[in-house]
């Protein structure tokens, strides 16, 4: 389902594609997540490319081609380009819909927080989860207590941006949602408590309730 018509006849991406794009994926990232999340809630079909980085399939001479930085989620276009970043996809798939607003202050509020999540959020709260599930994380024992304080950091600015909002632009669910959401709602895989976070908690309820929701590990819709 394509949410668009709340934006004046704003052409949607369908508008921009013909044929069939691929995503390059990790079940576990929640990177991907983002891109595979907002995928189906347009009720756009792609072919979902699964890739092991734990096994060093995305720093293959085929892949760097594709992408130098070597890391997924990478977005394949039916003309053959080719979008890496998580959010750089997201902004390109969710121009013209109800996932991006129009007003130029609160475009500039979305880019806010998932430069935010990216910078503030992701290298503590992800890269714990990311060493929990790796096995890696006596490795980087020394690192873990600074790692985990500045992801409770993080925490708390969305706890006290959340409070008495909805969502976190312009009480509209969008795609700075999206950013939060796919590694905040696996915080715990981390170690991340949220008990002490009422505000996020209701606000993760109120993503799961969007519809065309999938979580993290759904299979790619039809």
């Amino acid at each position: 389902m394509a949410i668009a018509a709340a934006h004046g006849g704003r052409g949607t991406i369908r508008a921009t594609l013909s044929g069939m794009m691929k995503l390059y994926d990790y079940w576990e990232s929640g990177n991907g997540y983002k891109v595979r999340l907002l995928l189906a809630q347009l009720g756009l079909e792609y072919e979902r490319i699964e890739l092991d980085i734990l096994s060093g399939e995305t720093r293959t001479d085929d892949f760097l081609q594709m992408n130098p930085n070597g890391r997924i989620p990478l977005l394949e276009l039916p003309d053959g380009r080719w979008l890496a970043e998580s959010d750089a996809i997201q902004f390109f798939l969710a121009e013209g819909t109800a996932f991006l607003p129009i007003d130029r202050f609160e475009r500039a509020q979305v880019l806010q927080w998932m430069f935010f999540e990216q910078y503030s959020h992701e290298p503590y709260i992800a890269v714990v989860r990311f060493w929990t599930f790796s096995g890696a994380l006596d490795a980087h024992a020394d690192e873990l207590p600074e790692r985990r304080r500045r992801g409770y950091q993080a925490l708390d600015v969305m706890e006290q941006h959340l409070a008495g909002r909805r969502f976190f632009v312009g009480e509209r669910y969008g795609i700075a949602d999206i950013a939060l959401y796919a590694y905040t709602h696996v915080a715990g895989e981390g170690g991340f408590e949220l008990d002490a976070y009422p505000e996020i908690r209701a606000w993760l309820e109120r993503v799961r309730g969007q519809a065309g929701h999938v979580p993290l590990q759904a299979a790619r819709p039809a």
